[in-house]
């Protein structure tokens, strides 16, 4: 290996290789090293064969040779260009930084660790030094590779980061440590989730405007929800919660769905749009969610869809966002939680129904069914209440009475919309309740955002992959 260390020292002393030969013959020399490698690995993989285990002690092998032998061209290649830009450089503050020296920096790759020579410069002016070489392969400030890295988000993102490390040894042939998987998935949802914001803030205030999706949708949907996720101890200080002793344990992540609809089935019932679920979530006060909301559904097309639905269980907050936002948007109360709400009122009443219990809530049902919220009313205060057990009732029904215009379910229905939030409520148990609610497990509030950024990208990666392509946003003049 001689030979090969005293070509890379002579090519960081010539700097970057022109054009032409000197990549020809690159190519040559690593084609004429490699095949030599190869035709070693097959050797060793035909004894493999012979052995107890045989196939599957040749696939072992062949693997690691291949990792091995790609992780030596990746270097090689590397080493063909050392960065070397000059003996002075912009250091982006407005000065210019110097050469100083060449200096390794060793970045995990998919291929396994590979040594990168690059060139260093220093600016005196700001105090700090940097290798151009870094930025353009996109490991400034990291030693991990950008495959690396998103193989690594997908695995922190899918389970408990010591599993995640396991399957990337098992199913890679990557060594790392659970540590070092946490901080990396880490930081790229942290990146994710501040790309996520910092495009909406761009869309709120107009400097970038989303182009009409392609072909435009007939029907938009926004579903909005909340679910709490564990915390640690100092995350929740001082608040308020649900618990015996009154402190929280939880903080609630708000997760909103858009998603599209196009067709109904033979019977009239709405059909999803395979794919077409976006998902975002934060652990910001509603106003901010809000606006994450807005720039979500403009993104979506929502000025542009035929139709705009509104989803969401009752919640003053969830309306609060969809008249300020989406004033023009038809809201639905989820029919599921609905019903939820009208037994607890036959339980609220129980007491004076006696045997006619179940054919009493049997025709609310139906009443509900057919959006007749005055009727529901009507059928619950014929009964004399008074002191507690009437503010129970003018509360219970105070939920009927205030989403009265939400609770259209048959209109809802003849128009081909959903009545039910499920996608969400689906949307809260796998994207975050599936991770971050496991047993045993207490987040900071910066990591859970950073793994729920990752999720929500992975829950929507399958529409970005169809949908967001070249050309579908412009930015303003």
């Amino acid at each position: 290996m001689r030979g090969p260390a005293r070509r890379a020292r002579q090519r960081r002393r010539r700097g970057p290789l022109r054009a032409g030969r000197g990549k020809r013959g690159l190519r040559a020399a690593l084609a004429a090293e490699k095949s030599a490698e190869i035709a070693r690995l097959a050797a060793e993989a035909a004894r493999a064969l012979g052995c107890e285990a045989g196939l599957e002690a040749a696939e072992t092998v062949i693997r690691a040779g291949m990792l091995k032998l790609g992780g030596g061209m990746l270097g090689q290649l590397l080493a063909a260009d050392p960065g070397h830009r000059g003996p002075r450089v912009p250091c982006g503050q407005g000065h210019d930084a110097e050469f100083v020296s060449y200096r390794d920096k060793v970045i995990d790759t998919v291929l396994g660790p590979v040594t990168l020579t690059r060139a260093w410069y220093h600016c005196a002016a700001c105090g700090h030094g940097f290798a151009p070489r870094d930025a353009e392969l996109g490991v400034a400030g990291t030693s991990m590779s950008p495959g690396l890295t998103a193989m690594n988000d997908r695995a922190a993102a899918a389970g408990p980061f010591a599993k995640a490390a396991g399957l990337l040894q098992d199913l890679a042939g990557i060594r790392l440590t659970a540590k070092r998987v946490e901080r990396a998935a880490e930081a790229s949802g942290a990146a994710q989730a501040a790309a996520v914001r910092g495009r909406a803030a761009l869309i709120t205030d107009q400097k970038v405007v989303p182009l009409p999706p392609s072909p435009l949708p007939d029907k938009l949907y926004g579903v909005i929800d909340g679910t709490g996720v564990p915390m640690t101890a100092r995350e929740t200080a001082g608040r308020g919660g649900k618990g015996e002793d009154g402190r929280a344990r939880t903080r609630e992540v708000k997760l909103a769905v858009f998603f599209t609809q196009d067709k109904v089935d033979d019977e009239g019932f709405p059909i999803r749009d395979r794919e077409s679920s976006s998902y975002i979530a934060t652990f910001e006060p509603a106003a901010v969610f809000g606006g994450l909301v807005k720039a979500e559904g403009t993104r979506r097309g929502a000025d542009y869809a035929r139709q705009l639905t509104i989803l969401g269980d009752g919640a003053a907050w969830i309306w609060n966002i969809a008249t300020a936002k989406f004033p023009g948007a038809t809201q639905i109360v989820d029919l599921f939680h609905a019903r939820e709400h009208l037994n607890d009122l036959a339980r609220l009443l129980e007491f004076m129904l006696l045997d006619s219990k179940d054919d009493w809530l049997a025709a609310r049902l139906e009443d509900l069914d057919y959006g007749d919220i005055d009727g529901i009313c009507e059928a619950a205060r014929v009964y004399p209440l008074a002191g507690v057990k009437k503010d129970e009732l003018d509360t219970a029904l105070g939920y009927f009475e205030n989403n009265a215009p939400r609770m259209r379910y048959k209109w809802f229905r003849q128009c081909g919309l959903f009545t039910g939030s499920g996608v969400v409520e689906a949307g809260c148990k796998s994207v975050i309740g599936q991770r971050l609610k496991q047993s045993g497990m207490h987040w900071t509030t910066d990591g859970a955002d950073a793994i729920i950024a990752l999720r929500c990208r992975e829950a929507s990666s399958q529409r970005e992959a169809i949908c967001n392509t070249p050309h579908t946003q412009t930015r303003t003049a």
